[in-house]
């Protein structure tokens, strides 16, 4: 054979073992996205006392807690359309969960989001375009709870290659669950201490399909996610987790007597009749099937992350968890969602990455739901939409001492009209109907339980003038 052939065929053979791995851009990495259903930052890794969340605390652990995150709507079709579209409410024009009021003429009871954003690429879809497997497990997009646990709600097809739509004992036994109102789950408080095994609730048989999709996907890129149903009402979870919290141990938020009388009246109407005349023991009683909620759904994540270390998955994916929106448990007198209070507005929010020079640290930066696409866009290294109204916090990740924005905005609507509230590091300011309906401003350095109103005191009139400027633009393109 001539020379030339044989370095021709040496080259050849370099090339191929290049392409195979030696020169190659290394792999692009998993990921996975677990999101909790109406959980609040009650968890031991976010300085809760009480609750016991073990598998969430090693997840922060290795990852960076956002001490400071908050959703754009504290309501579920709102806030996951808005996270998963990467737009604010005011863009994704859904504004209620189906079946809510109207308040504008082209607004729909039951709408979904492709109806006024239809060529919008959404965060799994984005990874789909560019050769992630794209899975679904549980509830991401709305759900009606528990009616449509089984199904797939208000899904969007375009999203995933594969969906699973589980649905447990819970769903069969509704008719065995208290409720404050007989008959509703999912609108009021209700909960069930349950008989039987992790196995067969719905989010047991959640984590277990998640762990067979990782052994199925373990050799190709994916991007898997995990929709826990709790703790959202109905609070429903095996007795093991019930008898980890005696309600005897529960205290019940101070409430300031004169609250209402110093906040505006929109502040409060997410209240609902039922639930203000509950007996203490009942509240504690409710507020202890939530937390045995959060501590059985916390372990059925743990069976997820236990087996992407088993599949030797870990260094290979990047693993979010978070909320759709906060929850009261009694606190401002409130229960729920849809107020425009830190409780209602802040989620948990941890992010671990392979090899993560920042993990176990806590970062205080600003961060809001719509950043979420655009973060995990730039860690894979994807191209993403312009029209995007997040922010990558990539930075943040890997130096927590930065930040990437100065405010974080939530917003609600009210029988004809809609409030918005502004986070900064040091204010909360709140904006009901522009100004017609009442205004609040919080120190939540110094008051972080959001007990003193300082809009009208004339030392912070500069400060309350600023913060409605910037409420008033963000709020312009409100349908």
């Amino acid at each position: 054979m001539r020379a030339e052939s044989w370095i021709l065929l040496i080259l050849c053979f370099f090339l191929a073992r290049g392409l195979e791995g030696g020169t190659a851009q290394p792999a692009k990495p998993n990921v996975l996205f677990l999101i909790a259903d109406d959980l609040n930052c009650a968890l031991h890794c976010y300085g809760h006392p009480q609750v016991r969340s073990p598998n969430i605390d090693r997840l922060a652990n290795r990852g960076l807690r956002f001490e400071r995150a908050y959703c754009q709507f504290p309501l579920c079709s709102p806030s996951r359309t808005s996270f998963l579209t990467g737009r604010r409410p005011n863009a994704t024009r859904i504004l209620s969960n189906p079946g809510g009021a109207r308040l504008a003429t082209d607004y729909k009871a039951t709408p979904h989001f492709r109806e006024f954003i239809p060529d919008t690429v959404t965060l799994p879809q984005l990874f789909r375009k560019h050769g992630y497997v794209s899975v679904r497990v549980g509830k991401l997009y709305h759900y009606g709870v528990p009616g449509q646990i089984g199904t797939s709600g208000l899904d969007d097809a375009a999203s995933w290659d594969y969906v699973v739509n589980p649905a447990g004992r819970d769903k069969a036994e509704e008719n065995r669950i208290f409720s404050l109102i007989p008959g509703s789950f999912g609108g009021t408080l209700s909960w069930m201490a349950a008989d039987g095994t992790d196995f067969e609730q719905t989010d047991g048989l959640v984590a277990t399909a998640a762990v067979s999709l990782l052994e199925e996907y373990r050799g190709r890129p994916f991007f898997l996610a995990v929709g826990n149903f709790r703790p959202h009402t109905p609070y429903v979870a095996p007795r093991k987790y019930f008898d980890m919290y005696a309600p005897d141990s529960i205290p019940l938020p101070a409430l300031s007597p004169d609250d209402r009388q110093r906040i505006p009246a929109p502040a409060y109407q997410s209240a609902k009749k039922e639930q203000e005349t509950m007996s203490d023991r009942l509240r504690r009683e409710a507020i202890q099937a939530y937390w045995a909620s959060i501590s059985f759904m916390d372990a059925q994540m743990g069976r997820v992350l236990e087996a992407l270390e088993r599949l030797g998955l870990a260094e290979k994916t990047i693993v979010v968890m978070t909320s759709d929106h906060g929850y009261h448990l009694y606190d401002h007198g409130l229960w729920q969602k849809q107020s425009l209070f830190e409780n209602s507005a802040r989620v948990p929010l941890i992010i671990a990455l392979p090899g993560m020079r920042a993990g176990g640290r806590t970062t205080g930066s600003l961060a809001e739901m719509v950043d979420l696409y655009p973060t995990l866009a730039d860690l894979c290294g994807l191209p993403y939409p312009e029209y995007l109204d997040g922010k990558s916090l990539k930075p943040v990740l890997e130096d927590p001492s930065r930040s990437v924005k100065d405010a974080a905005f939530t917003q609600v609507r009210r029988a004809g009209f809609h409030g918005f509230t502004v986070r900064t590091a040091r204010w909360r300011y709140t904006l009901w109907d522009d100004g017609r309906q009442g205004q609040q401003l919080y120190d939540m350095q110094d008051d972080p339980a959001e007990t003193k109103n300082l809009a009208t005191d004339p030392r912070f009139a500069g400060t309350v003038s600023e913060l409605k400027q910037r409420l008033r633009d963000y709020a312009k393109n409100t349908p």
